[in-house]
């Protein structure tokens, strides 16, 4: 696989993996609705998002470039 092959399938199938997931449409920074800010919270949410899209991305482009 050349260098634009390798670039073009991560790219692929980073799209494929994020169109496959379902992804928080809001995260709340507010505890109890008294305006308590919670970065933490917001941060593991984001953070489990990602990395389950970058996983799965990353187990299709390992299983694809091994094919070649």
């Amino acid at each position: 696989m050349t260098d634009q092959d390798i670039e073009k399938l991560v790219e692929t199938k980073l799209a494929e993996a994020y169109k496959n997931n379902e992804h928080p449409n809001k995260f709340f920074i507010t505890e109890n609705g008294r305006g308590v800010v919670d970065g933490g919270d917001m941060y593991n949410a984001l953070l489990k998002d990602v990395l389950v899209v970058v996983k799965e991305a990353t187990t299709e482009i390992l299983k694809e470039a091994l094919k070649k």
